[in-house]
């Protein structure tokens, strides 16, 4: 990993930065879409990156929305940490209703996917897998109160 994904990893503990990418993430959405998730607003970042569409578990509309994620064999393990607010993110709300998504990675490669709660020994298995992308999340448990919530994406 080059020093600015370092620095950037470092600065996702801080309060402030979780602010900021809370307000970013409708650029980060379009930067991803124009670019086919080449570009993201962390700029030359080696993080994993991907667009997550669901189903408006209320509108049935389609929801798009930045992750980052940790690779888990085919898989792809994503948290549903909203940058440690108290609340969890829409798109986690999303998933429990309707379980079939679809993930956008870069270079436009669109994956259909079902997801899956992580709970137990299953949840304990992948949550070091997404904290050695996004130190952070530790973090973000403390300061949110709450159990973040982790889905397993798995290619239909």
């Amino acid at each position: 990993m080059g020093w600015y994904t370092n620095v950037i990893r470092r600065l996702g503990h801080r309060p402030w930065f979780a602010a900021v990418g809370r307000a970013a993430v409708p650029v980060d959405r379009w930067l991803q879409r124009r670019t086919g998730g080449r570009v993201n607003i962390l700029g030359r970042s080696a993080l994993p990156t991907l667009l997550l569409t669901t189903t408006g578990r209320k509108s049935g509309e389609p929801r798009t929305v930045p992750l980052l994620y940790a690779p888990d064999g085919d898989s792809f393990v994503v948290t549903a940490s909203n940058w440690g607010q108290p609340h969890h993110p829409a798109w986690s709300g999303n998933l429990l209703a309707c379980a079939d998504a679809v993930v956008a990675l870069p270079g436009s490669r669109e994956v259909p996917v079902r997801a899956v709660l992580a709970e137990g020994a299953e949840r304990e298995r992948v949550w070091p897998l997404v904290t050695k992308v996004w130190p952070a999340y530790d973090t973000y448990v403390e300061r949110s109160g709450r159990h973040i919530r982790v889905f397993v994406l798995t290619p239909r």
